[in-house]
């Protein structure tokens, strides 16, 4: 019996343990399996440890332009060793914290290389990685739920493939040993634009090849071309509809075929490429083809509650599909656990789901862009609210924003919100909220929002969307 768990979850990452944690406040016996980082992706080669490098190259950011706040800053430079040292002790801050959460509720951790050999039965083969103490070692596990939460990998493009030398996904460009002096980044969504953020910030001479007419393809279109227009005034050179056809590796050097949508081509040489083309879900060597778990263009299909079309085979996060994001996969893990449980889960709406990018200048949204809204068959009112008239904004030196709100003009229903600037993934939960809440225009005009705050932004674009804004 002790081999035998309620539930058993395959992956660790911010859908793994955080479905577990629920399962087990349930009063449930849970187990997980892990192959390879306690916490998965997120904390230690993914969200945080990139936002550690990005605070960093904010800092030396605001060093450098020390001017512009009155201030004398010398002698400032990059020391890129203590940068990463600074990023992965917080990722291993992080990655021992899930641990520590694990225990506290009692979830036991099983170390390994996860295989569904029939339902309800795992087999777990030994991993190459160490295990962490206390963790159970390979065997045979049975359970009467198996959570599949095994996230995704970068996908390589053929031909492309990265070698982590000259040719690097997020692993490499998270731990780089020396900052290359030119970048080649292909693509440009939230990890391409990031990373272009941070290298250009450490002195990289960055170049973006997106394939898309826009950057930040599933963005708003003005606010991405808002945001393109920042980045390119940093510095960063950016080709839309534009692809890398060829790579020619030299010694210390790639030099790239780049073919664009007008049938013109250029070859562009850098010292390092890195291949942000999206991820795909980690779905080989599960057992699920031989089980006949239905899968999609590399994903788990999953229903509303994280169900897959074999009784007790459950998938979240990642590996179940689009949005990719972190707190998507945490929210499925407590859809599952809750609908396993027997409670009354709410499936997941997925156009609740906000998107954040730690660019500089940041972006993030929620809901339908201006151009979906439309497609959608909407009448809409658009409000606009740039940075510029925020005087907190101004204060902090940050003038250059937008907040962009769309309602249905007929209901007064918050459709989508879209931002761009400083800090505005920490301001896109309160229209998050606003949509879950159903709330209409009027309730958000009604709203004090507290002055100063950069947040009056959000609702002087209400405001705007129905020719009422004040400061502008």
């Amino acid at each position: 019996m002790a081999n035998n768990y309620d539930v058993l979850i395959i992956g660790s990452g911010p859908g793994g343990y955080v479905g577990a944690i629920r399962a087990a406040q349930l009063g449930l016996k849970v187990g997980v399996v892990e192959r390879s980082f306690v916490g998965g992706i997120c904390p230690n080669w993914g969200c945080i440890p990139a936002k550690a490098l990005l605070r960093s190259a904010e800092i030396i950011h605001y060093i450098e332009h020390a001017k512009d706040y009155g201030l004398i800053a010398e002698k400032t430079g990059v020391d890129i060793a203590g940068v990463v040292k600074r990023s992965r002790g917080i990722a291993a801050q992080m990655s021992n914290g899930v641990g520590f959460l694990l225990k506290k509720n009692k979830v036991d951790i099983i170390w390994g290389q996860a295989t569904i050999t029939a339902p309800g039965k795992v087999s777990v083969a030994a991993s190459s990685e160490p295990a962490p103490k206390g963790a159970l070692p390979a065997g045979e596990y049975t359970a009467k739920n198996i959570v599949i939460a095994t996230g995704a990998r970068p996908r390589a493009l053929p031909g492309i493939e990265p070698d982590k030398k000259l040719i690097w996904t997020y692993f490499e460009a998270l731990a780089p040993a020396s900052v290359p002096k030119s970048l080649l980044i292909m693509g440009s969504g939230a990890i391409g634009v990031e990373f272009a953020s941070f290298y250009k910030a450490m002195g990289s001479d960055v170049t973006i090849i997106e394939l898309l007419p826009q950057i930040l393809p599933v963005e708003d279109e003005e606010i991405a071309e808002h945001a393109r227009k920042r980045f390119e005034k940093q510095g960063i050179k950016i080709l839309t509809g534009a692809k890398v056809s060829k790579v020619v590796k030299g010694a210390d050097s790639v030099t790239a075929t780049v073919e664009t949508a007008d049938g013109k081509s250029q070859t562009l040489t850098a010292d390092r490429l890195i291949s942000a083309v999206g991820v795909v879900g980690n779905i080989e060597n599960l057992g699920l083809e031989k089980l006949g778990v239905k899968t999609d263009r590399g994903c788990v299909v999953v229903d509303g509650l994280c169900r897959t079309n074999v009784p007790g085979i459950w998938a979240i996060g990642d590996v179940a599909g689009p949005p990719m994001l972190a707190h998507k996969a945490e929210h499925e893990g407590v859809i599952a656990a809750e609908a396993i449980a027997g409670k009354h889960a709410h499936p997941m709406d997925k156009l609740m789901i906000p998107g954040c990018t730690y660019c500089m200048p940041q972006v993030a949204s929620v809901g339908l862009t201006e151009k979906k809204a439309k497609e959608a068959g909407y009448e809409i009112k658009v409000g606009r609210f740039p940075f510029i008239g925020n005087g907190k904004a101004v204060a902090l030196g940050e003038p250059e924003g937008l907040v962009k709100t769309i309602f249905d003009a007929k209901t007064g229903q918050l459709l989508g919100a879209h931002l761009v600037g400083a800090e505005v993934t920490e301001l896109i939960q309160g229209f998050v909220l606003a949509m879950n809440l159903e709330t209409t225009e009027e309730e958000l005009i009604n709203a004090v929002f507290p002055h100063p705050t950069v947040s009056e932004t959000m609702h002087e674009s209400v405001l705007n969307a129905y020719g009422r804004a004040i400061h502008i």
